[in-house]
């Protein structure tokens, strides 16, 4: 899946099917229940993360709060998605993005200080050296400020 950045309109695809393409062999080869399709399907069409509250406020009636916990749980396990934790310490949901071949998280999230959405930035890759005998795992940059929505 190649994306492409567009300033005022965040990340997009190059093309909608290939997301579409990417869910459907995922959504087969794991279990599938109408509380994970709809939490997928609103993950994949938002231009931002959500928290539990926004996904718990979209779907209302479909599932409880915890079968919401308990899919975000299986996603992230299962590295269709990823977790962000704001700095208002809110954590927020993304769908993973250039995860074909490899899970990884290697890109920035920008939370904007005043409308406090947080975003995945693909393009900008951190870079940083440690010291001898540290082993990456995880990385996870956050980066606060005004986003261009907002300035």
């Amino acid at each position: 899946m190649q994306l492409c950045c567009k300033i005022n309109d965040y990340i997009c695809y190059r093309n909608r099917v290939e997301i579409n393409s990417y869910l459907c062999r995922v959504m087969k080869s794991r279990r599938n229940t109408t509380a994970k399709t709809k939490i997928l399907n609103l993950l994949s069409a938002s231009k931002e993360a959500l928290s539990h509250s926004q996904l718990q406020a979209s779907l209302k009636d479909i599932c409880d709060r915890v079968t919401i916990y308990r899919v975000l749980d299986r996603l992230a396990e299962e590295d269709v998605i990823h977790k962000i934790v704001d700095f208002d310490g809110v954590i927020k949901y993304a769908i993973c993005h250039k995860c074909d071949e490899k899970h990884h998280h290697d890109h920035i999230h920008f939370s904007c200080t005043q409308c406090h959405t947080v975003t995945c930035i693909e393009d900008v890759e951190p870079l940083f050296k440690l010291p001898k005998k540290y082993k990456v795992e995880e990385v996870n940059f956050t980066v606060s400020g005004i986003c261009p929505s907002c300035s």
